[in-house]
């Protein structure tokens, strides 16, 4: 069987990802397996594709492998997979597969991403490995390894592939805006606008964050990414692991930094392609990597201009609200042009005021908390190469290992020995809960004593 290896890491034949499939291909010496290094190539394949499209009508098998950055794939297999689809490359009836690896971090929003994909070009898909960065170094992680692929051949022989996500894709036709949004009504306050939009067309996104700028009460600056001379998307190279500092010589790092990281809000514009927010929106998202794992605008809200049926790409909906939660950002709202987008945009606005007005933040879900453990784990035991990361860590209490409360530890196996006592378990039987209440009742009267406090009485 024909297997093209579509290898969406920067690093090329150094990719770690990578050696998962050469290990396959010593597994399975009777499968012929074709590398193409998209993600080193990007920038040639845009100029010419033709290497790549009958690289793709050759291949039985289509494998993505793929390091996961932030939230999903790479910015340039990102790019690729537009590539597939604007030169119409017809890929209906093969099937496609996956491997990545990952700290775990969100790789199933980039597995699904593919998938999606996998759906929109009519190729079959039969399944992923989520392997961690080590495994291959692991009996198990290798044996996990051919046990997938194995699996992936047999439902490859039996027409086994998975049902689709998505239903026949139905045209979208967003709802116009009125023109009629109200004045704006300035404060003190900034927000950044960062978009993604040809400003030399006329477009459904562009008109919304008009609206937006019309109408914010507050002082709003407008970044287009069409118009960044971006040099190229991140390398994984941690070059940037010491000082902060990127590789690439084209400005960026300082240019987010003073730019958008400055202001008290930043509100996210794009228009949905391939199940997600664009190529563009992606490379910038990457190449926010400058900044290592520091969550460095938590605290500050965000927002959405969305122009497409966000209803419909639940998938993307789970990479807007984790994102902000990882961030430690109060997401303000998303507004769309699915039904009312006067309405949408000046919700939006007003509850970013408040927001910034009474610094609001929430506490974090699953999303935000799981997360954020993930790199916890991992700074701590790269603090000595990830520095400015290890003191951002230690400076905001992110080191919370459950290991280090021994006083807790201690009083529970104390209490579980006294439960494992029959005579103890009869006089404190119901008493558990009571135990366990008196603090917040403690808490209670504490704050019902505030509140006479304030009131005189």
């Amino acid at each position: 069987m024909q297997i093209l290896v579509l290898n969406g890491s920067p690093k090329g034949e150094n990719s770690i990802t990578l050696q998962t499939v050469r290990y396959l291909e010593k597994r399975f010496p009777e499968e012929t397996f074709e590398v193409l290094h998209v993600g080193q190539r990007i920038r040639v394949l845009e100029k010419d594709f033709q290497t790549a499209e009958d690289a793709l009508k050759r291949a039985d098998l289509i494998l993505f492998c793929y390091p996961v950055y932030t939230f999903l794939v790479p910015s340039q297999l990102h790019r690729f997979i537009e590539l597939i689809k604007e030169h119409g490359v017809d890929l209906a009836g093969k099937c496609a597969a996956q491997i990545t690896t990952s700290l775990h971090f969100y790789d199933i929003t980039a597995h699904r991403f593919i998938r999606d994909n996998c759906d929109d070009l009519g190729l079959g898909y039969l399944g992923g490995l989520s392997a961690d960065m080590e495994d291959l170094l692991k009996p198990q992680g290798r044996k996990d390894a051919e046990d997938f692929f194995r699996f992936i051949l047999w439902r490859k022989e039996n027409g086994l592939a998975e049902p689709r996500s998505y239903g026949a894709q139905q045209p979208f036709t967003p709802v116009p805006l009125s023109g009629e949004a109200r004045p704006s009504m300035q404060k003190p306050g900034h927000v950044a606008v960062v978009a993604d939009f040809d400003p030399e067309a006329d477009s459904p996104i562009r008109a919304m964050v008009a609206a937006f700028l019309r109408i914010a009460p507050f002082e709003t600056s407008l970044v287009n990414l069409r118009e960044f001379p971006f040099a190229g998307g991140c390398l994984g190279c941690f070059h940037c692991a010491a000082d902060g500092t990127c590789v690439y010589k084209d400005g960026f790092d300082t240019f987010l930094r003073e730019k958008i990281q400055t202001a008290d809000a930043i509100v996210y514009a794009f228009a949905i392609k391939g199940h997600s927010m664009g190529y563009r929106m992606k490379l910038y998202d990457d190449r926010q990597f400058c900044n290592g794992h520091r969550t460095v605008t938590m605290g500050k809200p965000v927002g959405y201009l969305v122009s497409g049926p966000l209803s419909q790409e639940i998938n993307l909906q789970t990479v807007i609200e984790a994102r902000a939660e990882v961030g430690g950002n109060f997401l303000a709202g998303v507004a769309t042009d699915e039904t009312d987008p006067d309405a949408a945009i000046e919700a939006l606005a007003d509850t970013l005021r408040y927001a910034v007005d009474n610094q609001y933040q929430p506490p974090k879900t699953f999303w935000g908390v799981g997360g954020m453990k993930v790199f916890r784990d991992l700074i701590y035991q790269m603090r000595g190469l990830m520095k400015e990361d290890h003191r951002f860590y230690k400076k905001h209490g992110f080191y919370d290992f459950p290991q280090k409360r021994k006083g807790r530890i201690l009083g529970m196996y104390l209490v579980g020995a006294m439960m494992r006592n029959k005579k103890l378990q009869k006089k404190l039987s119901g008493k558990m809960t009571e135990g366990m209440l008196r603090p917040y009742k403690k808490a209670l009267e504490q704050a019902e004593k505030e509140d006479r406090q304030r009131s005189g009485r």
